[in-house]
């Protein structure tokens, strides 16, 4: 090849490499993701008496094994912090678990400082800051009264028994759902593949009646409760990430209570699974985290130890704060 054949063949390679990089950036713009998430998991006020000698505030370790298999760290936060403390934890953490109880949904102190965390989710996420939260039980009522401004329970007992779900049409389209496979979605509406363990709910006739609740939530699933009363059992903010499970998915893999109906079936143990991976994949969406590594380290939940309580309650072990 002559120089200039060589000079004209160069010319026309870089030519071709400028296009082909201007067509195809190497930089895509692809969705922040944070492969070190960290949960926070709101304590829980004791209302049991056989629990009260150990503390005054609890998380059972099922919820924290439970985000923990999806992926993420937890830290507990505690009811007896300042405003300002709060601010700064939303700042580290990647999400928030209100877990389920037996308090006031209004005067406690739970309810107090959800109602802080709940402000400050809803104007990050209005500014872009994606931040998710989640409800099991008593916390996905807790959503209700924080969204309505005021309770709107009645009683809907479903105590101690394992349910399908009859999934509406919005589940389909659902987040919460997306990617789950034919098999274990018609399991779902089948198999009693969900513990309920609670007294109160939202009914479904109320849902619908409160332009608040159903202007911000989609109704994903409804069940029957022992009087008869549809409660909504499964809901997904719509323009928010927040969920709502009337059920408890962390009993599936993690509380084994002999006296409890906890659906431990393959199909109970997959959905459980592919709930906390949900959860904590939508927390990788955040991308808050701490100053430096040794207050992250200080917070974790790892810091604390958790009490065989088999023996005296339904969980396997309970951290006390």
């Amino acid at each position: 090849m002559t120089h200039t054949g060589f000079s004209t063949f160069a010319w026309l390679f870089f030519a071709c490499c400028f296009c082909y990089s201007i067509a195809f950036p190497t930089n895509l713009n692809q969705e922040a993701s944070n492969d070190r998430p960290v949960i926070g998991i709101l304590t829980q006020m004791i209302s049991d008496e056989v629990m009260k000698p150990f503390g005054k505030t609890y998380i059972p370790s099922s919820y924290v094994k439970y985000i923990e298999s999806g992926g993420s760290r937890v830290i507990p936060i505690r009811l007896t912090l300042t405003t300002d403390d709060y601010e700064t934890i939303f700042r580290n953490i990647n999400g928030l678990v209100f877990i389920g109880g037996a308090v006031n949904l209004e005067t406690s102190d739970y309810a107090r400082v959800a109602k802080i965390f709940y402000r400050l989710a809803l104007k990050a996420n209005d500014n872009g800051d994606f931040f998710p939260i989640w409800g099991t039980c008593m916390g996905m009522q807790l959503l209700t009264v924080l969204v309505a401004g005021k309770n709107l329970l009645a009683n809907t007992m479903a105590e101690n028994i394992a349910l399908p779900l009859n999934l509406t049409n919005e589940a389909d389209s659902s987040r919460m759902f997306e990617g789950f496979p034919k098999e274990l979605m018609e399991a779902l509406t089948k198999e009693p593949i969900t513990g309920n363990f609670h007294h109160y709910g939202l009914p479904v006739k109320t849902f619908h009646a409160n332009k608040a609740l159903h202007s911000f939530f989609s109704l994903l699933s409804t069940n029957v409760a022992e009087n008869g009363v549809h409660f909504a059992s499964t809901i997904e903010g719509k323009r928010y990430p927040f969920y709502g499970v009337q059920w408890h998915p962390e009993v599936n893999r993690f509380q084994w209570d002999g006296k409890h109906n906890f659906p431990h079936s393959a199909h109970a143990v997959q959905l459980s699974s592919l709930l906390a991976q949900f959860f904590v994949n939508e927390g990788r969406r955040s991308l808050h985290q701490f100053d430096n590594p040794e207050e992250e380290a200080s917070s974790l939940i790892y810091n604390n130890t958790p009490v065989y309580a088999g023996n005296f309650t339904g969980y396997e072990q309970i951290y006390f704060f």
